[in-house]
């Protein structure tokens, strides 16, 4: 439970990062954010990872907990790069 938990934290995390980059606002809203738009959803993105890591190493200790950690998070860069891609294609004009 606590890996699916890191893992759903870790993708919201991932696209709270990637919608504070400017390519990325361009291409989902059409325009950019403002700036403290921006730095809120980067704010939120590095929260978001830190309390996956919180909840890994809290369960399995540090030297697993970083081993599972760094698999949630590969996993999750995975999931939203696939899903940006899939996106821009699919909605692309």
């Amino acid at each position: 439970m606590t890996h699916l938990l890191s893992i759903v934290f870790c993708v919201i995390a991932f696209a709270f990062l990637a919608v504070s980059m400017d390519r990325h606002q361009m291409a989902l809203f059409g325009r950019e954010l403002r700036a403290g738009q921006s730095r809120g959803f980067r704010i939120a993105g590095w929260c978001g990872l830190v309390l996956a890591l919180r909840f890994i190493v809290g369960n399995e200790g540090w030297a697993l907990g970083l081993v599972a950690y760094s698999g949630c998070t590969s996993l999750a860069a995975g999931l939203v790069y696939g899903g940006l891609i899939a996106y821009e294609r699919l909605f692309a004009a």
